[in-house]
C-alpha cells in the first residue's frame, strides 16, 4: 500500500485553514446557488438586481468573505499540490510569492467590483 504524503502537517495552521475555508465555502456556495438559481431564476438576474442585493450589508459582507475565502483556499490548495509534487528551494519561494500576489490581486479586483456593485464607489 502506498504511503500517504501531504505537504500539510496535520494540525498546522495551513492544514486547519484549508479545512475551515472548505467548510465555509460549502455553506456559502449552497446559499449562493440556492439564492441565484431557485429564489431568483438565472434569466431574471440583472445588473440592477445584483446592485440591490449588494447594497444589503449582510449579503455584501458574505460575498466579499466568499471571494477572499475562495481565493485563499484555491491559492493554498495549488501551493500544497505543487509542494506534494516535490517543489523545493528557489522555485518553491518564487511560486509561493507568485501565488500570493495572484491571490491578493484577485481579491482586490473582486472587492473593487463588489464596492462598485454596492454603490460605495463609482
Amino acid at each position: 500500500m502506498a504511503e500517504r504524503y501531504s505537504s500539510f502537517e496535520s494540525g498546522s495552521l495551513t492544514w486547519l485553514l484549508q479545512r475551515v475555508t472548505a467548510a465555509f465555502l460549502v455553506a456559502v456556495l449552497a446559499f449562493h446557488f440556492f439564492l441565484l438559481h431557485f429564489v431568483h431564476h438565472p434569466s431574471e438576474i440583472t445588473f440592477a438586481g445584483t446592485s440591490a442585493r449588494m447594497s444589503q450589508w449582510g449579503y455584501f459582507t458574505t460575498m466579499v468573505l466568499f471571494l477572499v475565502t475562495a481565493a485563499f483556499h484555491g491559492v493554498n490548495g495549488v501551493y500544497a499540490a505543487l509542494l506534494n509534487q516535490g517543489l523545493t528551494g528557489t522555485q518553491k519561494t518564487a511560486v509561493k510569492w507568485v501565488l500570493i500576489v495572484a491571490g491578493v490581486l484577485l481579491s482586490a479586483q473582486g472587492i473593487y467590483v463588489a464596492l462598485i456593485m454596492n454603490g460605495i464607489i463609482s
